[in-house]
């Protein structure tokens, strides 16, 4: 998901009507600040332990401005897919030069989350964790690093976050039996397709991984993947030690 506009930085004033509304919030991480986009969803009102789903983005999207539009056209579209999404959506950000595994984005990823259940009441057995690119490769890293934590992962044109040794059964083997659909371009020139043809290999044994190859499409593979519409009702459906 590609920066189409600027974030809108008023937020909703406390007590306001949040639903169907993407925010800006602050998390901290020791003494340092980050800002963080949350979408609410139009049931935030009236439903008690809603599902959260982590969205982590490319490296093109780094920075501090925020991911996704929220006016004009572009933050009408927006608008639009999250409204088909009964869950509430964290979009944190990247900062620049950095990448998901680094100590300091790692907790600022899970501080997010755990504001977030604690605030709104999220229903903990019922986190997913979707990652582009970049954000594939955060995928795998907090999968592994927080086993347990997710009840489902998409992984779109990502990769291993090891760079040495065993790349893919260390990951396949922390991830254990949590569902796994992973997406990826067979032309793809940044990720290589063999990343998460291993990343699947390794998670077979396991027998809960789903993999879909796309020929003659490259790294832009995420807009096959919007096309998929089985995509949210299967990761919905999926529930933490069901």
């Amino acid at each position: 998901m590609s920066v189409l506009g600027n974030l809108l930085t008023t937020a909703v004033s406390a007590g306001g009507n949040r639903q169907g509304r993407i925010e800006s919030q602050i998390v901290q991480v020791d003494s340092e600040k980050f800002n963080y986009q949350i979408y609410f969803p139009q049931q935030i009102q009236s439903e008690q332990n809603l599902p959260v789903i982590i969205f982590l983005h490319g490296i093109g999207q780094r920075g501090s401005g925020g991911i996704v539009p929220t006016e004009g056209t572009s933050g009408a579209v927006v608008h639009h897919y999250f409204a088909q999404v009964p869950a509430i959506v964290l979009l944190p950000q990247c900062r620049q030069g950095s990448y998901w595994s680094d100590p300091v984005m790692d907790e600022m990823v899970m501080n997010t989350l755990t504001k977030t259940i604690e605030e709104f009441g999220a229903d903990t057995k019922r986190i997913y964790l979707i990652g582009v690119s970049m954000g594939g490769y955060g995928v795998w890293h907090f999968a592994s690093h927080y086993s347990g934590k997710f009840a489902a992962l998409v992984s779109i044109c990502g990769g291993s976050s090891i760079r040495e040794g065993n790349r893919f059964d260390s990951i396949a083997r922390k991830v254990g039996v949590t569902p796994a659909w992973l997406f990826h371009g067979a032309d793809d020139r940044v990720v290589p397709v063999n990343e998460s043809r291993q990343i699947v290999k390794a998670l077979e044994a396991n027998g809960n991984v789903k993999y879909n190859e796309y020929p003659g499409v490259g790294h832009n593979v995420w807009l096959n993947v919007l096309g998929e519409k089985d995509l949210l009702p299967w990761l919905l459906a999926q529930r933490q030690g069901v």
